[in-house]
C-alpha cells in the first residue's frame, strides 16, 4: 500500500537542491507527485508531495530530513488520507495598491463563512505606466456546499473597495468534488 508525505524544505538558494530532493525519493522507491518552489529573498522553499510504499514513508522522511547538514530545513509528514469533502472551486484573481493587510482581510471574510482557500500565489510589481507598487493575487478557493459563489462574490466586492483592489472571479473553474 502506498502512502503519501507531504514535504517542506527551505535553505539558501543554491544549484542541486531539486536534485538532492529528487535522488532522496527515487533511492526510497518514492514518487514525486507534486510541488510548488520558488526562490524568494534568496532562499529557496518548496512544498511538495511524494508517493511511496507505507513500509519506506519513515525512512524517506528520515532521510529527507537529514539534508538539514547541508544547509536546508526539511520537514516531512504522512498525509492523511481522508476522503474529500463536497465542495465546489473557482479562481478568484485580485490587483490593487500594494499596502499592508490585504490578504488578512479577504482572508477573514472567507474563512468566516468556511471557504478554504487551496491555493494562494501572490506578488507585488510596478505598474507599467505609473510604476506604482501592485499587489497581485490569485486564489483557488474551494467553497462549502452551504455557501454559494454570488455570496462568496458579493462579500468580497464589498470590501475590495475599502481594500482599494479589483477583483476578477473565474467560475469556469468550478469542479465538485467527492462525495
Amino acid at each position: 500500500m502506498r502512502t503519501s508525505l507531504v514535504v517542506t524544505v527551505i535553505g539558501d538558494d543554491r544549484p542541486g537542491i531539486v536534485e538532492q530532493l529528487s535522488d532522496q525519493i527515487l533511492a526510497a522507491g518514492g514518487n514525486w507527485e507534486e510541488s510548488r518552489m520558488a526562490r524568494l529573498a534568496g532562499k529557496f522553499a518548496g512544498l511538495l508531495r511524494v508517493s511511496v510504499d507505507a513500509e519506506r514513508a519513515d525512512a524517506l522522511a528520515s532521510q529527507l530530513t537529514m539534508l538539514d547538514q547541508g544547509g536546508l530545513t526539511v520537514v516531512a509528514k504522512r498525509s492523511a488520507e481522508a476522503e474529500p469533502a463536497a465542495f465546489r472551486t473557482f479562481a478568484l484573481d485580485l490587483v490593487g495598491s500594494d499596502h499592508p493587510g490585504i490578504i488578512r482581510d479577504i482572508a477573514r471574510v472567507l474563512a468566516q463563512r468556511g471557504v478554504n482557500i487551496e491555493e494562494l500565489d501572490t506578488e507585488v510589481t510596478s505598474a507599467p505606466m505609473s510604476g506604482e507598487t501592485l499587489f497581485r493575487a490569485r486564489a483557488r478557493l474551494g467553497l462549502p456546499a452551504a455557501v454559494t459563489v454570488d455570496e462568496v462574490r458579493r462579500i468580497l466586492e464589498a470590501i475590495a473597495a475599502d481594500l482599494l483592489v479589483d477583483l476578477t472571479f473565474d467560475e469556469s473553474s468550478q469542479e465538485a468534488g467527492g462525495e
